[in-house]
């Protein structure tokens, strides 16, 4: 572990390789768990801020979630976390002719529909943010849907908090990436990492 400011990073966000393939995993990490995303009350409010723009691309089935219980819920370990559709799929996952999943939400975005590009659990995985009190922990959760990303990651060599670089960046300031990025130059001079 290393610390930087009042946040606790992983070992594994540095060493390990990560990198999405979406040709090979077809998005399966918004469609598959038990539980939605983590989400903030302030993202909450702004997933019912752009409801409107995108409800046209939800499911039918989605669609009928949000009204029974809104976008959100709370979870069976008392975490806020994004609204899901049969027990796994996030109501916010539409797809392509390809039968890949993508965000409705931040595809929004991309085609400038809406300031919110989607909540930052999502744009941050496979990192999860613990909160301990006045610390946050930055933490690699592997996922065996992932593995697709790990191979792509090893072979292009792309450390998980480079391929993170901009959702890290939204959560924690430019000024503290930096400085993750001066602490892994140093742990390689060591020959620690």
């Amino acid at each position: 572990m290393i610390q930087i400011g009042d946040v606790v990073v992983s070992l594994d966000v540095i060493r390990e390789k990560f990198l999405c393939n979406l040709d090979a995993c077809k998005g399966e990490c918004c469609i598959e768990g038990d539980a939605g995303a983590p989400v903030t009350l302030e993202e909450v409010e702004k997933l019912e801020e752009v409801l409107p723009i995108i409800w046209d691309k939800l499911a039918p089935e989605a669609c009928a979630m949000i009204e029974k219980q809104g976008v959100a819920y709370i979870d069976e370990e008392g975490d806020l976390v994004t609204s899901i559709v049969n027990g796994k799929d996030c109501v916010f996952t539409c797809y392509d002719e390809k039968g890949c999943c993508y965000c409705a939400i931040e595809k929004a975005f991309r085609e400038g529909k809406t300031d919110f590009y989607k909540p930052v659990s999502c744009h941050l995985y496979p990192i999860r943010i613990g909160d301990y009190g006045p610390y946050k922990a930055v933490n690699y959760n592997r996922w065996d849907v992932c593995k697709a990303a790990v191979l792509l990651g090893k072979k292009e060599n792309v450390a998980i908090y480079q391929f993170l670089k901009e959702p890290l960046i939204r959560k924690f300031g430019t000024e503290w990436y930096q400085e993750l990025e001066v602490v892994v130059e140093e742990l390689k001079k060591q020959h620690l990492i």
